[in-house]
């Protein structure tokens, strides 16, 4: 959040947002943060200011604050967070409500205030240069599309930063990167993009499962030798399982696992 304008405590988790409904036409909860100094975040996304928005807020508290009543934590703070992407100004948002029976007040970030340039140029010459990058790089490059005003300039970017992420040579970052460049833009961007991001996803996941089958095939050796050599001493001798482990010195739970690696592979090959 930090990355974005929003200087609040530490996100600890994420909390479920299935909260309690009291119209059938309420809106949904973006997220709900639990955060470090055990405060509750509401946050929202916003690509256009209205002033009517703010009764959305006051029924998301509204809601929340019943859950934690419900739950026996009604002494906690509540949150409402707002990140409006580049459209939005500062000078056009106001940050609070006040009438005699209640008062609002909204911790806003503007993706107006982020330098695009500046964030383009270092991030591409860092993934190009095939550097690792750091937490607050991997949220910026994540936010970036949105730092941009007119949808046209987005939807450039929404393919630019994704290509970008394909780039870097982290398999975990590049996956986590592209993943999160469809979340945060998933209100504007285009069908065809979003699917071509996906199926790449898809061929990443398969080639780690080209890896994972190659592991599987010297871990299956491993298991076969354990337990032809266990049970074949069994049969010999007449020892149960777990004596010949004992005189053998391999652990009952090395022999068990080696058991249900061939087990598995016996049934891949029955589906197969």
């Amino acid at each position: 959040m930090e990355v974005y304008g929003l200087h609040i405590p530490k996100v600890v988790r994420l909390l479920p947002t299935n909260l309690p409904a009291i119209e059938a036409n309420e809106w949904r909860i973006d997220n709900l943060l639990d955060l470090q100094d055990g405060s509750i975040g509401i946050l929202d996304y916003e690509s256009d200011y209205k002033e009517e928005d703010k009764s959305k807020y006051l029924n998301y508290m509204s809601r929340v604050y019943r859950k934690m009543v419900k739950d026996g934590m009604g002494d906690k703070d509540i949150r409402m967070l707002v990140i409006y992407t580049a459209d939005i100004r500062p000078e056009s948002v106001k940050t609070n409500i006040t009438k005699t029976g209640f008062s609002m007040n909204i911790e806003t970030a503007f993706l107006s205030e982020l330098d695009s340039g500046e964030i383009r140029s270092r991030l591409t010459d860092k993934i190009l240069k095939g550097e690792f990058l750091s937490d607050q790089e991997l949220m910026e490059l994540i936010i970036l599309p949105l730092t941009y005003q007119t949808n046209e300039k987005k939807q450039e970017m929404i393919k630019e930063s994704i290509n970008l992420a394909k780039q870097v040579k982290d398999e975990k970052q590049s996956t986590f990167l592209v993943a999160g460049i469809v979340v945060f833009s998933d209100k504007i961007i285009d069908a065809d993009t979003k699917s071509k991001a996906k199926e790449w996803m898809k061929m990443t996941q398969i080639g780690r499962m080209f890896e994972q089958e190659k592991q599987d095939a010297v871990n299956l050796e491993r298991a076969k030798a354990i337990v032809d050599k266990i049970e074949s001493v069994s049969t010999i001798y007449g020892d149960s399982i777990d004596e010949v482990c004992r005189k053998m010195n391999v652990s009952k739970f090395e022999y068990d696992a080696a058991k249900a690696i061939l087990s598995n592979m016996d049934n891949r090959l029955v589906i197969a």
